[in-house]
């Protein structure tokens, strides 16, 4: 196996991973447990990031173009619209 595959199949890894953690913190009820989590979870997410640097720079990896801020702007805007729909 290359390298750039044992790069790719962590990467997609960790980013399963990092959505699991996410629907177990939302499940806790345990303050101490879910700040466990939370601890693991930003490990994971900056063990990701630097890894992802590494694959850019080799050109592993190409990220997507980067959103424009009107872009940003609607999503901010449909996910607070989801949010406040959610709380009612």
């Amino acid at each position: 196996m290359q390298e750039k595959d044992m790069i790719s199949d962590v990467l997609c890894s960790t980013k399963a991973s990092l959505s699991n953690y996410a629907n177990v913190i939302a499940e806790t009820s345990n303050q101490q447990l879910r700040s466990a989590l939370q601890q693991i979870r930003d490990q994971d997410e900056q063990f990701q990031y630097q890894l992802f640097q590494a694959a850019s720079q080799k050109n592993y990896y190409q990220p997507a173009q980067n959103a424009s801020q009107q872009e940003i702007n609607q999503v901010r805007q449909l996910f607070s619209q989801s949010a406040a729909n959610t709380i009612v």
